[in-house]
């Protein structure tokens, strides 16, 4: 039950006074009871919101909407207007719990992040490996990774070789091949062989506990954003207090001041932006994005620079076969076979996306082709060989081999030198590495029947996407991505992107959002994996690919894209633009020129504290009225995306 009430506490007292309020508005204009019921939530939320807004004033210093919500209950409550202080009091409190749930989900990332690091690994202990706890390794020990297991430290490969998914510290969806010499990361997966690896780096100082301290850095740094209530209360609750005291010391009359007070009662000011929040968010929730709170709306409203992940955020993150070269078409058959025999049983992701263009592209039953003995040619390919017959798909490092004829059998021996010299086939390698692709060769017992390319493909409407975030506003577009700068260029090209960063670890890409944002730009981050979580924490706004991201990137950002529909960024752009148009109409239309007229005809004496009320609660019908606009905005382009939507599931 304690444990429960741990994990839940966050949501106590919002949902408590949410009833409450529920209770006091039915009791006070539906049944009537013997007592003012809403004295209930009003003496619970204005106690919370008193004690919370003396700690905050204290601790910043600084005048903070909070002392006008203070202001708004000392008004209501001497006029009697119980309900309106009740309300105030608990739109106060459900703002400050969206800020603390955005807070938990952070603390979530943080703790995933560390769920990363095995528990225990396989230590050398003199001539033989044991297994201990990570906390017993040290820089210098030999660490032991056999398939299927995460490495447990930053460190060099002593012996061995392996396939390694990286994805988790640089983003890129192809596992890479490794060995001795070669770096290695904690919390990446060994995929295929064993390595012994030299640790260099444990703890916070590898690599991923520098991803943890940076997430919880800039989620620090981020808590300093001041809210458009905020900065307004500096300069309005010090006005109002002067008001009233020039009017105390001219007229002797208590009732004018009182009036001021209660007509100057911040509750439209209160109301102006947790309503048009509310309002925003629920109309976003229903096409799938998810916007954690008021302050992200009104950052994302001055966004004007977006960058990218790549991966899995422009494009899909899964590759794909994207080209094919077929040398003689009479051989088209045998070329298909050969692909099948070789990538069958491949767990590699090229090996997959091969199976599946065999099996959706080109109608084959898989089934009726042999299973043979499976080689892993690290940093190659891969081959099969079934009795006296050997099959190959491997990178250009085949051709060295090929051009041996010790290693050409007799009977291809014309056939594949001719191959060999064949421009066609250095071309389309050439060609395909040069976008950034994977290019492959396709042999048969030491024939070349043809080439193929794999990539990563970009998602639909991508450019479309970019285009119109520039109708919108934003004016930079950059790419950022661990990926090599061939693939990174490749990528840019074809969606339209002019600026792109590549080779990035995920700290550069931190320090390069912080260098954008020191000349004086507002910045957007859009991406999906564990290795964007710092820089969606920084950045202004974090936005995170739900669907195809992480739960660690979805935690550390702001607004969560929940399909895989990146146009739908657009809507959510212009509904924050629109929002935050909104918020500005509530507070200078009905909080701020309502208050003035309110203030001058109180202080003269033509408004009672009664009046002073009805005006103040009119004020705040049309804070709420206008709000509740935003519930049914949509976009110009809504039934366009409904209709790409369509054509897409088709």
């Amino acid at each position: 039950m304690n444990d429960f009430i741990n994990k839940n506490k966050i949501y106590i007292l919002p949902s408590t006074l949410l009833v409450l309020n529920i209770l006091a508005i039915t009791f006070h204009f539906f049944t009537k009871i013997p007592f003012k019921f809403e004295l209930v939530p009003l003496v619970i939320g204005g106690f919370v919101v008193i004690k919370s807004t003396i700690l905050a004033t204290v601790k910043k210093k600084k005048i903070t909407a909070g002392l006008l919500v203070v202001l708004a209950l000392i008004g209501t409550t001497y006029v009697g207007e119980y309900l309106s202080g009740s309300i105030v009091s608990f739109m106060m409190i459900f703002g400050e719990f969206l800020e603390d749930l955005t807070m938990k989900k952070t603390q979530n990332a943080v703790r995933s992040l560390i769920k990363l690091v095995p528990h225990k690994c396989r230590k050398k202990i003199g001539n033989k490996f044991e297994e201990v706890s990570i906390r017993e390794v040290r820089p210098g020990d030999i660490i032991q990774v056999i398939a299927g297991e995460k490495i447990p430290v930053d460190g060099i490969i002593e012996t061995g070789q392996a396939t390694i998914n990286e994805s988790a510290i640089t983003g890129e969806s192809m596992p890479v091949d490794k060995t001795v010499h070669d770096k290695v990361f904690v919390g990446t997966l060994n995929e295929n062989g064993v390595i012994q690896i030299f640790t260099e780096k444990i703890g916070n100082e590898t690599i991923l506990g520098q991803i943890i301290k940076t997430v919880k850095n800039a989620q620090e740094n981020k808590g300093n954003v001041q809210k458009t209530a905020d900065k307004f209360a500096e300069f309005f609750l010090p006005t109002i207090l002067l008001i009233c005291a020039i009017t105390a010391l001219l007229t002797k009359d208590i009732m004018r001041v009182m009036s001021i007070l209660v007509i100057a009662c911040p509750c439209a000011l209160v109301l102006a932006t947790p309503t048009a929040v509310i309002a925003s968010v629920g109309n976003a929730a229903k096409k799938g994005v998810l916007i954690k709170g008021g302050v992200v709306i009104e950052e994302l409203a001055k966004v004007n620079t977006i960058c990218f992940d790549k991966t899995g955020t422009i494009t899909k993150g899964t590759p794909e076969v994207v080209s094919i070269l077929i040398y003689d078409e009479s051989k088209r058959n045998e070329f298909l076979k050969t692909l099948a025999i070789v990538e069958k049983n491949s767990g590699h992701p090229i090996g997959k996306s091969i199976v599946k263009y065999l099996v959706e592209k080109e109608n084959m039953d898989l089934s009726s082709i042999p299973n043979g003995e499976f080689n892993m040619l690290f940093g190659r390919g891969v081959s099969v060989k079934i009795g006296d017959k050997s099959y190959e798909v491997s990178n250009r490092k085949v051709l060295t081999e090929l051009n041996s004829k010790d290693n050409i059998n007799s009977q291809n021996l014309n056939n594949n030198v001719h191959h060999l010299n064949d421009k066609r086939i250095y071309n389309f390698l050439d060609d395909e590495e040069k976008l950034g692709r994977t290019a492959l060769i396709v042999v048969s017992d030491g024939n070349i029947l043809g080439c193929l390319s794999v990539a990563d493909t970009v998602r639909p409407y991508i450019k479309d996407t970019i285009e119109e975030l520039r109708s919108l506003g934003i004016e930079d577009f950059i790419m950022l991505t661990g990926d090599n700068e061939y693939t990174a260029k490749a990528i840019c090209d074809e969606v339209g992107i002019k600026q792109f960063k590549s080779n990035l670890l995920p700290q550069e890409k931190l320090d390069y959002i912080k260098e954008l944002q020191s000349q004086g730009k507002h910045v957007a981050m859009i991406g999906d994996g564990i290795n964007d979580a710092p820089a969606l924490t920084l950045a202004n706004v974090g936005i995170a690919m739900g669907m195809a991201g992480t739960d660690i990137a979805s935690d550390a950002s702001d607004i969560t894209l929940m399909s895989d529909r990146i146009d739908f960024l657009c809507e959510t752009v212009s509904l924050s633009k629109k929002t935050y148009s909104i918020i500005k109409q509530n507070i200078w239309i009905f909080a701020v020129c309502v208050n003035i007229v309110g203030i001058l005809l109180s202080g003269l004496g033509f408004l009672n504290p009664i009046a002073a009320a009805i005006i103040h609660n009119a004020s705040s019908i049309f804070v709420v009225l206008n709000s509740s606009r935003m519930l049914g905005y949509k976009y110009k382009n809504d039934t366009t995306s409904n209709n790409r939507l369509s054509l897409q599931s088709n």
